[in-house]
């Protein structure tokens, strides 16, 4: 795809905020890409960097095996900067000394410094960075000077201002790191001269370009779940190449309430799209009759959306291309799967690996993206904001949120539920705030009074979490009167719902969806 820049290649090295590098270079509208660490150095070049971060990670450069890039990166003559362990590498690989620290430094500290690289240049001369490290450069590889320092720390921010490489001992991605933007920002602005030029107005072009480029006259099939990626993905392929976009949307009974409707009036009303709705729900209720178990629940659904969505696909003529929403981190998580130093948090599958004797090749247009991104993307392409601000929503849908055996009974009385928690944090204003909202229905019954009557019935859970990209999540702190508003309505107007739950769990320990 074609760049206005020369991308920065964040290096992983086991990171858990290798991901958040890349978003902050992104934030300074200058495009990353996250690399394993043990990358083979004709494949970095052929990116050809403006500038290459080496993240942090959880070894220490002492232990056998410890990750480390190929050494000629440093001769390919673009400036490094190094966070954390890759700080260390420096003073590993380029002469310097690292030792166990005698006082570990993890959590807050204040950098003292005076630079007159432009590294550090904007930010106070005291002021506050996270740190968390165990070991600690004892001496400075030839070349390097120190620029900062804090409490315990004596080389906190190191420069070979001649070559170009940078270290801090700190991470400056993390919000615990005030100033650390703009610290990033003199990196890839003044150090490694990047115009800020990366943003979806100018993406949307040459993602429109590329999607012509590889379709060419072919027909493009897309599996459309109403959800941000599919809908964003089809949107921008619908403008690349128009009525030669076909989009088949499987309405399995486990939606959200409307949302059958809202997908139709988007897509085929305002976009007119070629869309093809199946209703299916009562071959997939069918199929879940009886079945409590939540993996056997995923696996019937995702194994009979295939069937359909492929009985489906077989009716249209001379289709050659598969879209698919996948996004960056997806694409991340992949490799750290087959090889990268990261550990998974989690396996992914987007539509569920159709069979391969359809034989259709991948379009991906959003795979470079992260889902800020693509919210972002899909204002430039006109969608509504109820499609690309709604929270994410799992691919076996209701079938995981109601908890136990599925039926048409209680999944309606989900619908009910969920559509009255959604439209209260959306009244009080607290839509944007939150990551994720949803309501589960439990496979337990209470009793209540209702009416001077007594009653048994269900049991709902509300759940609402903040997030950064679903890796971690914490639970989102309501107004009580908000919550009263939404268990009120939800008793009063729900036919079997009789007492409303809230789930306080982070992620970890917990999930962010129940099953």
């Amino acid at each position: 795809m074609q760049r206005h820049n020369r991308p920065i290649i964040v290096l992983d090295f086991g990171a858990q905020y290798s991901k958040l590098i890349a978003r902050r270079v992104r934030e300074a509208n200058v495009f990353s890409l996250i690399l394993p660490f043990n990358v083979a150095l004709s494949e970095l070049q052929k990116h050809e960097p403006a500038g290459i971060i080496f993240s942090g990670g959880p070894a220490s450069v002492h232990v056998e095996g410890a990750p480390k890039p190929d050494p000629g990166v440093y001769k390919l003559g673009v400036p490094i900067l190094g966070i954390c362990y890759g700080t260390q590498l420096f003073a590993d690989m380029l002469g310097g000394k690292v030792e166990r620290a005698a006082k570990r430094e993890y959590g807050i500290a204040h950098l003292n410094h005076t630079d007159g690289t432009s590294f550090l240049d904007g930010l106070d001369s005291r002021t506050q960075v996270w740190m968390s490290h165990g070991d600690t450069i004892t001496k400075l590889p030839p070349g390097f000077d120190t620029i900062g320092t804090t409490e315990n720390c004596t080389y906190a921010a190191i420069a070979d201002a001649t070559r170009k490489f940078y270290g801090v001992q700190f991470h400056p991605e993390v919000v615990h790191t005030p100033q650390g933007s703009k610290l990033l920002s003199n990196f890839v602005h003044v150090i490694c001269g990047c115009a800020s030029d990366w943003n979806m107005g100018s993406y949307v072009e040459s993602a429109i370009a590329a999607v012509r480029e590889q379709v060419g006259n072919g027909r493009v099939v897309c599996g459309l779940s109403g959800g941000v990626d599919s809908s964003v993905a089809a949107a921008l392929i619908h403008r690349a190449i128009g009525d030669r976009l076909a989009c088949i949307f499987v309405n399995n009974g486990l939606l959200r309430k409307g949302e059958a409707d809202l997908v139709q009036k988007v897509f085929r009303d305002n976009f007119h799209v070629d869309l093809h709705y199946v209703d299916a729900e009562e071959r997939f209720l069918k199929a879940l009759a009886g079945v409590k178990d939540p993996e056997e629940k995923r696996k019937i659904i995702g194994k009979l959306f295939i069937e359909v969505f492929e009985e489906e696909a077989i009716r249209l003529e001379n289709v050659e291309f598969l879209a698919q929403g996948t996004l960056y981190p997806d694409v991340i998580e992949s490799v750290s799967a087959t090889g990268g130093p990261s550990v998974t948090i989690k396996s992914h599958h987007n539509v569920g690996g159709l069979p391969e004797h359809m034989n259709l090749k991948l379009v991906e247009p959003l795979r470079e993206l992260f889902k800020d991104e693509v919210r972002a993307l899909g204002k430039e392409l006109g969608l509504p904001d109820e499609i690309v601000w709604r929270h994410p929503f799992p691919g076996p849908g209701l079938g995981v949120r109601c908890v136990g055996a599925v039926n048409k009974e209680r999944l309606d009385t989900l619908r009910d539920a969920d559509a009255i928690f959604i439209d209260e944090i959306t009244k009080a204003g607290l839509y944007g705030e939150i990551w994720q909202a949803l309501v589960c229905l439990l496979p337990v019954r209470s009793v209540g009074v209702q009416g001077d009557e007594r009653t048994y019935e269900e049991v709902c859970s509300l759940r609402a979490v903040t997030s950064e990209d679903a890796m971690t999540a914490d639970w989102y702190r309501f107004p009580p009167e908000v919550l009263q508003r939404i268990a009120n309505r939800i008793c009063n107007e729900v036919k079997h719902i009789n007492r409303v739950l809230y789930d306080i769990t982070s992620k970890p320990p917990g999930t962010i969806e129940w099953e």
